[in-house]
């Protein structure tokens, strides 16, 4: 991007460059303080947002600020802080499936809203294999992001652990498969949802269930099948016929084809999450399968488009938007010094629509 020259008379000029030509002197730290009443210590605690700031105080120092046209120095800032001001949003996949899949997509949005405000910026960075992952791991190692938060990792990923040895704060979207000395995680309560998914098509009458489960190297999807299978067998239900997706539409589409080919008596589905959801969909209804009468579909996520599917898809919700506004807090912490703070496990709950109840 080519920059633009200000034009004459100031628009698109400097701080400095104003300065110059009007001849005034630009607001210091020192000048902030003096108008506000408060410390320089305070006013820099308030300019680089500390949290221990109380917010009448915050409020007050920042009506001075807009009020003077101060403008912080970043990068004398940076030198003294020793921080970038930002933080990393790490995605071990595709750069296409952060696009297409609806609750990454949602991450980033609330992860975005989180820091409005706070002068701190979201870098959001995706890696298709493991040589990208390498090099963007050695990237958020080496000082260029405050800390990291950290998604859709997988069993053999050793960014976590790397990270907490380098001294980078970071928290993860979901449980490690080996605790993590040190680091901090928010999760969903993936096996409670699973069982509510199973208790709910026990509860219509189904007895010849199945499931798509996701990747069995990725926490999320290894939770959910294990909830899944255990309320069938509390419930003295045998075990579930289980086809393995990889959490895309196209991976739970190949995956209901090969449970109506192992299972043609299938009367209930339940995908660990949406996306796979809604092609198992597609895929009943290309074999001529009517849901809910023929077979009943359960989901897990509660993304946009379940609520426009046709029939709309019976789900099992988790709170995206609070666990990725809760980890931009707890991140954020570190940054100012604080230790990790304890696993979160948020609730989920079951949201019932035609899927597995028909309307007729």
């Amino acid at each position: 991007m080519t920059a633009r020259r200000g034009r004459q008379g100031g628009q698109g000029a400097s701080t400095d460059e104003k300065a110059r030509r009007t001849g005034r002197r630009l607001p210091t730290l020192e000048t902030v303080a003096a108008v506000s009443g408060f410390s320089r210590a305070t006013v820099s605690r308030v300019i680089n947002q500390s949290p221990t700031v109380a917010p009448e105080i915050r409020e007050a120092v920042e009506a001075v600020i807009e009020q003077l046209g101060y403008v912080p120095n970043r990068a004398a800032r940076s030198l003294v802080t020793r921080r970038t001001g930002s933080i990393a949003l790490v995605v071990r996949e595709p750069v296409e499936f952060g696009v297409t899949d609806s609750y990454l997509s949602g991450v980033i949005v609330a992860a975005s809203q989180s820091l409005a405000g706070t002068g701190v910026q979201l870098a959001v960075m995706m890696a298709a294999n493991d040589t990208d992952h390498a090099k963007l791991g050695s990237y958020v190692r080496s000082g260029h992001v405050d800390g990291v938060l950290l998604f859709s990792v997988h069993d053999d990923d050793p960014l976590p652990s790397q990270l907490v040895r380098a001294g980078v704060p970071v928290v993860l979207g979901g449980r490690p498969a080996v605790p993590l000395a040190g680091g901090s995680y928010v999760d969903t309560d993936n096996r409670g949802g699973a069982e509510a998914a199973a208790g709910h098509l026990l509860g219509l009458g189904r007895r010849h269930l199945a499931m798509i489960s996701g990747p069995p190297d990725m926490t999320a999807a290894v939770d959910r099948l294990d909830g899944f299978r255990n309320a069938l067998r509390r419930a003295g239900q045998a075990p579930p016929t289980v086809a393995y997706g990889d959490f895309t539409r196209a991976g739970g589409g190949t995956a209901m084809r090969e449970i109506l080919d192992r299972l043609p008596e299938v009367d209930a589905v339940f995908a660990a999450n949406d996306l796979m959801a809604l092609d198992a969909l597609r895929a009943l209804r290309e074999a001529g399968r009517r849901v809910p009468d023929d077979v009943a579909v359960v989901g897990f996520d509660d993304i946009d488009l379940g609520r426009f599917a046709e029939p709309q898809l019976t789900t099992v919700h988790q709170p995206i938007a609070e666990q990725a506004t809760l980890m931009v807090r707890m991140v954020l912490e570190q940054i100012e010094g604080q230790p990790p703070r304890e696993p979160t496990v948020l609730p989920v709950h079951l949201v019932v629509r035609g899927s597995t109840t028909s309307t007729g």
